[in-house]
């Protein structure tokens, strides 16, 4: 078990990172702005779920396997760029649309939140990060590494809810009301198809 002090000055880091802007900051807001502020924390859940795969990765020692080979991180990163190309002609096509009348064709809860898992789990990016971060504060004199790895992935989770779900919060304050306008979620629509076309772009040219 980590010493408490320790864990707090983790936790202290882990939300200055979450603060931080970032690809997971800018599909919070997006998808907050676009569905409302629950659809933005089930987003927010879904990113925390693939922090989950991230923690146990670095704790099992799967994480050195991306670290170590090319071939592996550039498979994932380009199933990661994919699936965010295939978000962006989503949303610019719920751009063309009536969306006044089709809100019926709104992604589910669920759907959003597999976007959340999916967005993280294919960032090969954040294993690494995670690999660097994570075993700087593990200490082997007080206990076996992995519990303790465990123990702080589940510490940075925490902290990252709390802020990108004030993050959700406010930015489905602010979608409220430009919702309201056909023509500004349109607008919204077309943004967020730029914004995962710039995600994708950035996450191929990602080196390890």
């Amino acid at each position: 078990m980590p010493e408490f002090d320790v864990l707090v000055v983790f936790f202290a880091a882990s939300v200055a990172l979450g603060l931080a802007p970032g690809p997971d900051n800018i599909f919070v807001i997006t998808q907050s702005a676009l569905y409302g502020r629950l659809a933005g924390l089930v987003v927010t859940l879904g990113l925390c779920t693939g922090l989950l795969f991230h923690t146990t990765a670095v704790a099992f020692g799967i994480a050195a396997v991306f670290a170590a080979s090319s071939m592996a991180f550039n498979a994932v990163k380009f199933l990661g760029a994919g699936y965010l190309l295939y978000l962006a002609w989503q949303a610019f096509r719920a751009g063309t649309s009536n969306l006044s009348v089709k809100q019926s064709n709104n992604p589910s809860l669920a759907q959003l939140y597999f976007r959340g898992i999916v967005m993280n789990v294919t960032n090969p990016k954040v294993v690494i990060f995670f690999l660097a971060f994570l075993p700087q504060f593990a200490d082997p004199s007080v206990g076996p590494l992995a519990p303790q790895l465990l123990i702080f992935g589940c510490a940075f989770i925490c902290a990252t809810v709390l802020i990108f779900g004030f993050v959700a919060w406010g930015s489905g304050f602010l979608g409220k009301w430009l919702r309201a306008s056909p023509a500004i979620q349109m607008g919204l629509n077309r943004v967020a198809a730029v914004v995962f076309v710039g995600l994708a772009v950035r996450l191929v040219t990602a080196e390890r």
